[in-house]
């Protein structure tokens, strides 16, 4: 399902506000984490996993650590 969200200022951030229907059906609450993932395509925002963190953490400093060789794959 895709919806439009409406950013607003919360303190000194920006949150948007899911439709009541979606959180519901995403079984999400206030209070519930979520990882917010930046992608080629946008924001993916995942339910909060320990696991799911250390992995992409883990892929982000290999990436960085190995940008050189990744590149060169990449041609």
């Amino acid at each position: 399902m895709v919806r439009e969200l409406t950013l607003r200022q919360v303190g000194g951030s920006i949150g948007a506000t899911l439709p009541k229907d979606m959180a519901e059906r995403l079984r999400l609450a206030a209070g519930d984490r979520v990882l917010a993932v930046e992608t080629d395509r946008g924001i993916l925002l995942t339910p909060y996993d320990p696991t799911t963190e250390r992995a992409l953490e883990f892929a982000a400093r290999a990436a960085k650590k190995y940008r050189a060789a990744l590149r060169k794959l990449a041609e």
